[in-house]
């Protein structure tokens, strides 16, 4: 009784979601196409929430179990991280210089508001789309020679990280690109090392179908990043180094080489910050806490001291120094 009372809530639930994205998808389309505010300066907010609530609900309809109808804490806890995580490239790029935005609005709550909207679907779009492959059937039987995980490979992989991370910042004009990999070869091992889902472990056991799901995501989610940019009123321009004038979209060809890796990236990054929860984390039958896994309170408190200090003083740093043209408020 109460497992059929549970499934009739996460249908209305998903049937929901279906609604909610099909008027997103077919106001924020309509407003842009007439130029009407806030649909077209927004337009790239609401492409990317209508995405992500029709994949969820089409994952739903294919396997019975989705994100956000299944599992709608893991949901927010996503949401909230991938605000940080972003805001941390956004610090990064203080330095970089690679991207800059135009045509903000003005109005400063607004502008807020669209950039904590914006960033909260960048791991849940990566991370959708990374299922919905899972749960086509792609990669399902995929197998390699297993990876040899020894000391010395971890040890390498920690100091290629590390190099990865310091390079950018100290010569960005040359080694800008380094940055999209540097916390999958430092945090990879780490997370091998504290017992966390990880690659690493993966490859141990012959299995590459989460990194090649991964990859396949991030070449789906980058093709969308810079198509629904394009399209929209506010967007991004790039001022990178080195990767010539051929672009698609707004981006140089070459670098949709970074949105794969950069979808691992997060993956990484994500598991990480699962420490903190004892390893609980967004995928399918892993609510359950790890029980070899116990976080000192200290730890937890520092990280959310952590988060809060990001979310406040990004935000400053991304309108002093990356927004280059505001236009009035609609």
């Amino acid at each position: 009784m109460l497992e059929n009372l549970g499934t009739m809530v996460e249908d209305t639930k998903a049937k929901f979601l279906l609604f909610a994205g099909i008027l997103l998808a077919i106001s924020g389309t309509l407003g842009n196409s007439l130029e009407i505010e806030p649909f077209h300066n927004l337009f790239y907010i609401f492409a990317w929430w209508a995405y992500i609530f029709l994949i969820d609900a089409l994952i739903y309809r294919m396997k019975g179990d989705s994100l956000i109808v299944s599992r709608m804490d893991e949901f927010w806890y996503l949401a909230i991280w991938s605000v940080f995580i972003w805001f941390l490239f956004e610090l990064a790029n203080l330095r970089l210089e690679n991207w800059h935005y135009m045509y903000l609005p003005s109005d400063r709550s607004l502008r807020l508001t669209g950039y904590f909207l914006a960033y909260a679907t960048v791991l849940p779009g990566i991370f959708e789309t990374t299922e919905l492959l899972a749960a086509a059937g792609l990669f399902k039987n995929a197998r390699i020679i297993p990876l040899r995980v020894t000391p010395g490979l971890i040890n390498a992989l920690l100091a290629a990280g590390a190099a990865a991370l310091i390079l950018p910042l100290a010569l960005p004009r040359y080694f800008f690109a380094l940055i999209w990999v540097a916390f999958t070869l430092l945090l990879e091992p780490i997370n091998y090392r504290l017992g966390l889902r990880t690659l690493l472990r993966d490859l141990e056991e012959g299995n590459p179908r989460k990194l090649y799901q991964l990859l396949s995501g991030g070449v789906i989610c980058g093709f969308l990043w810079e198509f629904w940019n394009f399209k929209a009123g506010a967007k991004w321009i790039y001022t990178v180094p080195l990767v010539g004038n051929l672009k698609l979209f707004e981006m140089p060809v070459a670098g949709y080489i970074g949105f794969p890796v950069f979808a691992v990236e997060c993956y990484a990054m994500y598991n990480f910050i699962s420490y903190l929860r004892r390893g609980r984390t967004w995928e399918e039958n892993s609510q359950e806490p790890l029980p070899e896994l116990n976080p000192a309170a200290w730890l937890r408190i520092s990280a959310a001291i952590l988060l809060f200090i990001v979310y406040y003083i990004t935000p400053n740093a991304i309108d002093t120094h990356t927004v280059w043209l505001y236009i009035a408020s609609f």
